[in-house]
């Protein structure tokens, strides 16, 4: 399984180095989230250092979907999803190796949003580690139940429109867990943001565990 895992996950982040649509289109409009942010916030009022973490995490989920679309948007073409099926991978393992490539491209994006709150909302990064224990599990699941989510919507016409409304609401518990940890770390109150680092590593588990056993099925039928 994971020697399928590096397979898939290697093919998709060579796929995505020569497209450079992560660089070229995601992080810029994550950017862009977080300028439209700073306009709809009064940056005098203190708010936007208030609400920095929950900002920060809800232009991650944003671009997470460009990015499980896009994943998914690989194996739709040419009839590369057939291929899989018949190319004796484990399913386990394609499922872990597309999260794992997806994950990949979500860190690259919470770097340039870390600078991109530094720079525009005024954020003292503080906390290095609790922000690092927190980015690492938070990311884990997004990027896992984004894959599972993506198969199951794959093999549907509206797949575009649906994935967001399938995928934000499973991933609500990550943005809560990750805000409460990201605040806690940025206001210096490092213990109150550890047990929300525990529960962000349940949900990966659980997501993780749940898309190795379910991935396999649900390419079948996409």
């Amino acid at each position: 399984m994971l020697r399928d895992a590096r397979l898939v996950a290697g093919k998709d982040l060579r796929l995505e180095w020569r497209s450079r649509v992560t660089i070229g289109q995601v992080a810029p409009f994550a950017l862009l989230v977080l300028v439209l942010f700073a306009f709809a916030f009064d940056p005098d009022s203190g708010s936007l250092q208030r609400a920095a973490a929950g900002l920060f995490w809800v232009a991650v989920l944003f671009s997470s979907v460009l990015a499980v679309q896009r994943s998914m948007a690989m194996e739709a073409a040419d009839g590369n999803r057939d291929a899989l099926r018949l190319s004796l991978l484990d399913p386990g393992g394609i499922f872990l190796g597309k999260a794992a490539a997806v994950a990949v491209q979500l860190v690259v994006l919470e770097v340039v949003l870390l600078i991109g709150i530094a720079v525009l909302y005024g954020t003292r990064l503080t906390g290095a580690g609790l922000l690092l224990a927190t980015c690492a599990p938070a990311t884990a699941g997004i990027a896992a139940a984004g894959t599972l989510y993506g198969v199951l919507a794959a093999g549907l016409r509206v797949r575009e429109t649906l994935l967001p409304l399938l995928l934000l609401p499973v991933l609500a518990p990550v943005l809560i867990g990750a805000t409460q940890a990201f605040d806690a770390a940025l206001q210096g109150d490092l213990g109150e943001g550890w047990p929300w680092v525990g529960l962000l590593t349940v949900f990966a588990l659980l997501y993780i565990a749940s898309g190795v056993a379910a991935f396999g099925p649900l390419l079948e039928e996409s």
